[in-house]
């Protein structure tokens, strides 16, 4: 196996540990909390977030190869890299505050901050690879639908 291939696999799978520790937050089908709380009528089925996340996370994780292909050893790398781990971070800790605090006010805030931090990696990944930062726009595209859904969900559950 060759190194590029290695580096994508393995930040794939890092970006799968956090995606798997994220699901730990998530209630199970069913769950008293999330089925109370009050959904737009465009909330999107349950079913279709694990794919979607799925898909998300692999697209990262890829973006993140192709910048540590340009040498841990640059600087543009190392900013890249340590605000892709602060997304990452900060993308845990949505689960942890919508679902694990059961706080739709909590999780708006931090799925802002989450925001403002993968535009930031966007931005610092296209300084290194383009391709990386266009892989890390349909996240973009995502969390700010996400961002939308979870605003309303605090507007419907005040």
């Amino acid at each position: 196996m060759n190194n590029k291939l290695r580096t994508a696999l393995l930040c794939i799978a890092i970006c799968m540990l956090f995606a798997f520790a994220g699901s730990l937050f998530t209630p199970e089908p069913g769950s008293w909390y999330y089925t109370t709380l009050r959904k737009p009528s465009w909330n999107p089925p349950d079913w279709l977030f694990p794919p979607v996340w799925t898909v998300l996370f692999i697209l990262m994780g890829v973006a993140l190869s192709l910048v540590l292909e340009a040498g841990i050893e640059k600087k543009a790398v190392r900013q890249g890299v340590g605000l892709f781990s602060l997304q990452l971070v900060l993308n845990l800790g949505w689960s942890a505050s919508f679902f694990g605090m059961r706080s739709p006010l909590t999780g708006f805030v931090e799925i802002l901050i989450l925001w403002v931090a993968i535009l930031a990696t966007i931005v610092a990944f296209s300084k290194v690879s383009r391709l990386s930062a266009v892989l890390m726009i349909p996240y973009l595209l995502w969390v700010s639908f996400a961002s939308y859904l979870n605003f309303t969900i605090v507007q419907l559950n005040q």
